[in-house]
Order: C-alpha cells, then sequence, then structure tokens
C-alpha cells in the first residue's frame, strides 16, 4: 500500500504542495485582516462578512466564463502568473482610502482567477502522480488546505493586533509572492493538457460535455449538495453557542482532518469502489441530527468531530470523477467541482441563516443535516448503479481518450 511518503517522493510534488501551502495560509490570514479593515471602516457586519468570503462566491463567475483555461494554459506559468496577481491584488487592497467599490472589484477578480488556479492545480496533480496515488495526494493538499486555515486564523489574529490589518495584508502578500517563487522555480515546465485558446465559449461547451453524462452529473450532485447542506449545519454554529462556536470550529476541523487521513491513507481501493462514500455522507450528517435535542458542551464537540470526518467522502468522489473524465477535461471538471462546491456551501450558509431566523438553532441545523441525508439517500441508487457489478466507474462516455 502506497504512504504519504511515496508520494513525497514524487519530484514534482514537494513544489506544489509548498505553494498550496503558502497561498492556503496567505489566503486565510488576508480574509481576516480584510474583515477586520471593513468593519472597522464601515461598522458593516454583512460587508465585513462579503470582504471575508465574498471572492469564494465569485469563483462562480471562473467557473462559467474562463474554466477552460485550466486545461489550455502551461500548468507552471498559470500558477505562477495567478499567484503573482492575487499577491498584487492584496497589496492593493492594503493602500489606504482605497474605495469600497476597488476593493470589492479586485476580490471579485481574486475569485475568478482562484477558480481557474483551483482546476489548473487539481489537473496537474493528476498528471504528477500516479493513477493509484492520486487519493492520497489530494488527501495530502486537503490536510494542507485545513493546517494551514487553523494556523491562519490563529497567527493572522496575532498580526492584525501587531502590525494592523494594513501591515498585516502586506504580509500576507509576501506569502503569495513567496508560492509564486515556489512554483517558478521548484516544477517542471510541461504542456497543456488540452489544445485551443481559453474563451468563454470553450468554457460553456465543455462544461456542458462534463453535465451531459449521467454518471458525471450524479457525482458532481455528491460532491456539492450533501456537503454543502452540512457547511449550512456549521454556518450557526455562533448562534446555537455562542460561547462554544470556537471549540466547534476546531473540533470540526480536527475531525476532516482525521477523515481525509482515514481515506486516503488505511481505506482499501475494494472498498473505495463501493458503498463506502454514501455511508461517510451519511455519517457527514447524521450527528447534526441530535444538535435539534440541545445535547451539552462535551457531546456537541464530540458530535461536530465525528460528523466532519464525513467529509472524506468527497476525496472518494473526486477520485471517481477523475475515472470518468477524458484527460484533456481533467482540469476543468476539477475546477467546477471545486467552484460549484464553495458556491453551494455559500449558498446553504444563506439559507440555514434564514431558516434559524424562524426556529431555534439547533432546530435549523437538524432541518439542514435532514435534509443533507435526503439528498444523499436519493443518490445512493443512481450511483450504485453507475459503479458497476465490478465496482469501478464506467469509461468516459464522451468518445475521447485525451
Amino acid at each position: 500500500m502506497l504512504t504519504y511518503r511515496d508520494v513525497f517522493r514524487v519530484p514534482r510534488f514537494g513544489p506544489l504542495f509548498t505553494a498550496g501551502a503558502l497561498q492556503g495560509a496567505a489566503s486565510t490570514t488576508s480574509g481576516l485582516a480584510l474583515g477586520v479593515l471593513v468593519f472597522t471602516t464601515t461598522g458593516s457586519p454583512l460587508l465585513s462578512a462579503l470582504s471575508m468570503f465574498g471572492s469564494s462566491l465569485a469563483q462562480l463567475l471562473g467557473a462559467t466564463l474562463l474554466m477552460s483555461a485550466a486545461d489550455r494554459l502551461p500548468p507552471r506559468a498559470a500558477l505562477t502568473g495567478s499567484a503573482l496577481f492575487f499577491g498584487v491584488g492584496t497589496a492593493v487592497l492594503a493602500l489606504p482610502g482605497l474605495p469600497l467599490p476597488v476593493l470589492f472589484a479586485v476580490l471579485l477578480g481574486q475569485g475568478a482567477v482562484a477558480a481557474v488556479a483551483g482546476g489548473v492545480r487539481y489537473g496537474l496533480l493528476t498528471e504528477i502522480l500516479p493513477e493509484d496515488a492520486y487519493l492520497l495526494g489530494r488527501s495530502l493538499l486537503n490536510m494542507c488546505a485545513g493546517t494551514a486555515q487553523v494556523a491562519g486564523y490563529a497567527v493572522g489574529g496575532a498580526l492584525v493586533a501587531v502590525l494592523s490589518p494594513r501591515g498585516t495584508l502586506l504580509v500576507a502578500a509576501a506569502l503569495y509572492l513567496a508560492g509564486a517563487l515556489a512554483v517558478r522555480y521548484g516544477l517542471a515546465r510541461v504542456p497543456p493538457r488540452s489544445a485551443g485558446r481559453p474563451s468563454v465559449a470553450a468554457t460553456w461547451r465543455t462544461n456542458a460535455l462534463l453535465w451531459s453524462s449521467v454518471p458525471r452529473r450524479r457525482v458532481y450532485l455528491a460532491l456539492w449538495l450533501p456537503n454543502g447542506l452540512v457547511v449550512g449545519c456549521e454556518s450557526l454554529f455562533v448562534p446555537y453557542a455562542p460561547d462554544r462556536a470556537g471549540p466547534l470550529f476546531a473540533c470540526a476541523a480536527l475531525g476532516m482532518l482525521a477523515g481525509d487521513t482515514l481515506a486516503g491513507r488505511f481505506l482499501p481501493a475494494r472498498v473505495r469502489g463501493g458503498a463506502a462514500s454514501t455511508w461517510l455522507l451519511l455519517l457527514l450528517a447524521g450527528p447534526y441530527l441530535l444538535f435539534a435535542l440541545r445535547p451539552g458542551p462535551p457531546l456537541t464537540l464530540a458530535l461536530a468531530a465525528v460528523a466532519s470526518t464525513g467529509f472524506s467522502a468527497s476525496l472518494l468522489f473526486q477520485e471517481r470523477l477523475v475515472a470518468l473524465t477524458p484527460r484533456a477535461m481533467t482540469g476543468q471538471a476539477l475546477g467546477l467541482h471545486s467552484s460549484g462546491m464553495l458556491t453551494t456551501q455559500g449558498v446553504a450558509a444563506s439559507i440555514a441563516g434564514a431558516v434559524a431566523q424562524w426556529v431555534p438553532a439547533g432546530t435549523a441545523i437538524a432541518l439542514m443535516a435532514a435534509a443533507s441525508i435526503a439528498v444523499t439517500l436519493a443518490l445512493a441508487p443512481g450511483l450504485r448503479r453507475d459503479r458497476g457489478p465490478a465496482g469501478t466507474a464506467p469509461a468516459p462516455a464522451d468518445g475521447r481518450t485525451g
């Protein structure tokens, strides 16, 4: 069985991992600093929240207009250029007196570019690693992102107190530039996976082709909907328990890291090819049903940790998505997954907040969890049929070999 050490021995994986860690820390740190800066300037919680998370929702723009670039640009140049764009844009956000419309225009641009950069990164991962090592590599990148998020919020909070929000934004800009150097000098130059120019028309055409396959469509729905609805549960941690929201988020993050480790490192291929992904989605939502009973603090922390191990279902579905997608479209397929997931999470969080206006937060959490379970059970029969009797994904149905 392959190990994480074997993945790190692959020459090009180390620079990709390092760049991801630097950019993840930069994104978290800059988001926190920007949220504080906008709130102290405007006094608006809404504008503060949009400044922190608005770029994630803007990824939908990149997914629908620009994603064809994920397979049609040289990966090293694309990742270097996007990191430089993030660094320069973050430095612009630190300028004193920057008008709010300009600030949000920069964030919109960063979100659109981030969507494409994600597709390039995860598509390149399928080329760097052997097929049987993709799950381990994706697991490592997920754990890297989670650790960078935790560390970024902790260090970012200290930097905001010591350096001010604008000073912290400049530190984040330097981290982005360091990530650009790691990619430029650590990755070898490789050609694009697909020929042709990136364009809006090419993006729409490939998105339509990806969506036209019924097995792929079911995988996308399984990646977006159950996951997003449970993020709606997490978005209510603050109104549910204001004094315990921090520990709840921390336990959820630890559970997610544990789940990615177990699924990526220890789950055998024959199990991954069966119903494990569906059971993990049910585990992801099931514990949150108990929040309607208002359990005590120790149990709520344990429930959040156990539930979040189910996020590892995304790893299994990503592996299936790669198997169902021709090589020439892998970057766009994975970028569409990432952008759609972030958008669905934002929508689900908004729905959860609206529900919590009318019922207690614990009840709203349970309702979102029940919706996630209902979606999972509705998708399960089709996903099981798509696997076939041998438990293997069918060949791509696009008439292409890539």
